[in-house]
C-alpha cells in the first residue's frame, strides 16, 4: 500500500528553486550549518584553559544535539528517498546524468556515500564512547587522546559528507 501511495506521489517539491525534494533541501541546508557549529565546537573546546569544565559542558552539548540533528535529518531524508521521492527522476534533466552506464551523478552519489556512510557509524561511536567514558560533567581523562583522534577522523568524515554532498547536490539537482 505504502509503494501505491509513493508511485501517486513523488514527494514534496524542494524550497531552494532547485529540482532537489524537500527533505533533500534540508540536508543540504543543514550540513551548512553543522559543519561551521562543528568547528565552533571543537575550537571552543580546544582554546579552554585548563580547569575551565565550562567549555567541555558546552562541547558536550552542541556535538550531542548536532548528533541527534544528523541522526533525524539523516533518517527522515532515508524515508524521503527510499520510500517518497524519485531523486533519479529528479535528477534526469542534468546534463550529468544519463539513464544508462555510470553517470557523473552516480560517480558523485559513490563518492558521497564513501565518506557519508562510515561517518554516520564513526559519529555515533564517537559519541556513545564519549558519553561511557567521560565523567559528568566531561572532564579530561585517560580516554581524552583517543576521542581527539576518533572525534577528528569523525569531524572530518563530515566535512567530506558534506563537500562531497553539496557537489551531488550541484550536479543532480542545480546544474
Amino acid at each position: 500500500m505504502f509503494q501505491l501511495f509513493a508511485q501517486q506521489f513523488d514527494g514534496l517539491d524542494g524550497f531552494l528553486g532547485t529540482r532537489a525534494a524537500f527533505m533533500t533541501d534540508v540536508v543540504f541546508l543543514a550540513l551548512f550549518a553543522m559543519v561551521p557549529a562543528m568547528i565552533w565546537s571543537i575550537m571552543t573546546v580546544r582554546g579552554r584553559a585548563p580547569g575551565d569544565d565550562s567549555k567541555l559542558i558546552l562541547h558536550k552539548r552542541v556535538q550531542t544535539t548536532l548528533g541527534l540533528i544528523l541522526l533525524v535529518a539523516i533518517i527522515l531524508f532515508e524515508v524521503d528517498v527510499r520510500f517518497i521521492s524519485n531523486w533519479e527522476q529528479r535528477a534526469a534533466a542534468s546534463p550529468y546524468s544519463s539513464e544508462v552506464g555510470w553517470s557523473v551523478v552516480w560517480i558523485s552519489l559513490a563518492v558521497h556515500l564513501l565518506f557519508a556512510i562510515p561517518t554516520l557509524f564513526l559519529w555515533i561511536y564517537v559519541i556513545v564512547m564519549a558519553l561511557r567514558k567521560f565523567d559528568n560533567p566531561p572532564r579530561p581523562n585517560a580516554y581524552s587522546a583517543t576521542h581527539r583522534i576518533t572525534a577528528r577522523l569523525a569531524a572530518i568524515g563530515l566535512t567530506m559528507t558534506a563537500v562531497t554532498g553539496w557537489i551531488f547536490y550541484y550536479l543532480a539537482f542545480v546544474a
